[in-house]
């Protein structure tokens, strides 16, 4: 068997890459055609079909992009671990993340949708619309980018600045509400030092509970069901 010159490898590796990019491409415009052609389908005699359809367009692209970007917070661990394969990690994040969304999403949006900027400064509801959509997009391009780059960034970053941008562009610095922007702005800070405390504690309980006994499947058959059930209660607690 003839043995591959480096120059041989080489045209191999780019040609095997370019082929999974435009499989990735392909998959993506599949996907944002669906919505498209959904919307159109779907009109129920709504105005202004063809641009509903190009702003749900835009929205499945930002889906893409954080799916794309957030998905490795999510599964990251549990897939560096080895406790569970790509595949399958991928399918329980998408399970898991859009019923996170539809059970309780609806707090969030409400705060992206009115709580940034004062819809009641802007006269013209297209004014609005458009500042929106120019958030999306900005927020949907910035992502893509930084996954493009391989940087795990804020999908909340990334929305929140495009909509303050946009506001600020469209009508001053009066149209952001400053005050929910330091409680947004103090959760950035906040959360990152309570999930660390959080999760240094989960390690000092799964270590002194379950990795130092000699029975470790054991001693995890007794704890891991409490931590599930203490993610559950702080879940259902949210909800009620």
């Amino acid at each position: 068997m003839k043995k591959q010159t480096f120059t041989d490898q080489l045209s191999q590796k780019t040609k095997t890459y370019f082929q999974t990019e435009f499989y990735k491409l392909g998959i993506g415009m599949l996907f944002l055609t669906m919505v498209m052609l959904y919307t159109l389908i779907d009109r129920n005699g709504m105005p202004q079909v063809t641009f509903l359809a190009f702003v749900t367009m835009i929205g499945g692209y930002m889906a893409l992009n954080i799916g794309a970007n957030d998905v490795a917070n999510n599964v990251g661990p549990a897939v560096g671990s080895k406790a569970l394969t790509l595949a399958g990690a991928i399918m329980i994040a998408a399970i898991f993340e859009a019923s996170g969304a539809l059970i309780a999403g609806g707090d969030v949006v409400s705060t992206i949708k009115k709580g940034i900027i004062d819809p009641n400064l802007i006269p013209d509801t297209t004014v609005f619309i458009w500042i929106m959509l120019a958030a999306l997009l900005g927020g949907a391009l910035w992502l893509n980018l930084a996954t493009a780059l391989g940087a795990p960034v804020s999908t909340t970053h990334s929305i929140v600045g495009g909509i303050i941008g946009a506001g600020i562009a469209s009508n001053g610095l009066e149209m952001v509400n400053w005050a929910t922007m330091t409680k947004i702005a103090a959760s950035w800070i906040i959360s990152p030092l309570l999930g660390g405390l959080i999760a240094a504690l989960f390690l000092y309980i799964i270590q002194d509970r379950i990795s130092h006994k000699e029975d470790t499947l054991d001693a995890a058959k007794k704890v891991v069901p409490v931590l599930i059930a203490i993610m559950s209660f702080a879940f259902v607690t949210y909800l009620a």
